[in-house]
Parts: C-alpha cells; sequence; structure tokens
C-alpha cells in the first residue's frame, strides 16, 4: 500500500517541479523575444500576411482585415512560444536566456534590437546577389569544362 502512494506522490512531485521549471523557462523566452524584437518582426511577418491575403481577395470590406490583424496579434507571441519552447529548451538553458536578455538590455543590445530588421532586410538582398554570383560562377565552370552548351 505504501509503494503505490509513494509512487503517486513522486510523480505529483515531479509534474509540478517541471511544471514550475516549464513555466519560469516559457516567461524567460517570453522575455527573451520581446527585448530581442523577435515579437515585432513576428508580428510584422502576420501583417505581411494579412496583406498578401487582402491584395488576393480585394472584395473584403477593410474592416474584416482589421479585424483579423488584431485577433491574429492578439496571441501570436503565445503561440509561437508554444511552438518553438521544445526547440529552445533542447538547445539553451534558462541561464543561457537570462544572458541573453542581460545582452538585451545594454545600450548595443538595444541598438541590435532595433537595427537587425534593417540588417536582416538588407542581408537577404545582399544574399540574394551573392546567390546569382554563386549560380553564375558554376554555369560558367559548367560552359569551361563542356557540360554546357550556348
Amino acid at each position: 500500500m505504501k509503494t503505490p502512494i509513494l509512487t503517486l506522490l513522486l510523480l505529483l512531485s515531479a509534474t509540478v517541479t517541471f511544471g514550475q521549471e516549464n513555466s519560469t523557462y516559457r516567461a524567460s523566452l517570453k522575455k527573451m523575444m520581446q527585448v530581442s524584437g523577435s515579437e515585432v518582426a513576428y508580428k510584422g511577418v502576420i501583417n505581411q500576411m494579412i496583406t498578401m491575403f487582402k491584395e488576393k481577395q480585394s472584395n473584403v470590406p477593410k474592416e474584416f482585415w482589421d479585424e483579423v490583424a488584431i485577433e491574429m496579434n492578439k496571441d501570436a507571441l503565445n503561440q509561437l512560444i508554444n511552438l518553438v519552447l521544445p526547440i529552445y529548451q533542447k538547445h539553451l538553458t534558462e541561464d543561457d536566456l537570462t544572458g541573453v536578455i542581460a545582452f538585451y538590455d545594454t545600450p548595443v543590445g538595444k541598438k541590435f534590437a532595433e537595427k537587425t530588421p534593417v540588417i536582416t532586410q538588407e542581408s537577404m538582398i545582399a544574399g540574394q546577389e551573392w546567390d546569382l554570383q554563386i549560380g553564375q560562377q558554376v554555369i560558367d565552370k559548367l560552359r569551361n569544362k563542356g557540360y554546357l552548351k550556348d
């Protein structure tokens, strides 16, 4: 009789401890996403998607899209955290997240968070150019070796 009760108490204890750890980790992850600018970036992605839908569904009134934007943005970060929490937990400890948050609370961290969207956008353009250059180099090598005819 004592063994099942002890087992149950052990399981409950482990569940409560894991739930608390998960809860504090979740709060740290959410804060990290907020201070890093990720939350704003994710909301920008949602708004871009809504804009694309608007363009394809031009017959739908603006009020509908405004309501959709509010609804989607209301809980978007929590939904995303639910999806990525196990991924972050697999790769980063809560102390790691605390360190990242501390970085973003510094002047350089705040500047980095502010400039990241612009840097990302400009880097994507540069990456496309680089992709074209690499592609052209491969085509040139194929031609030089006689594998590609004009």
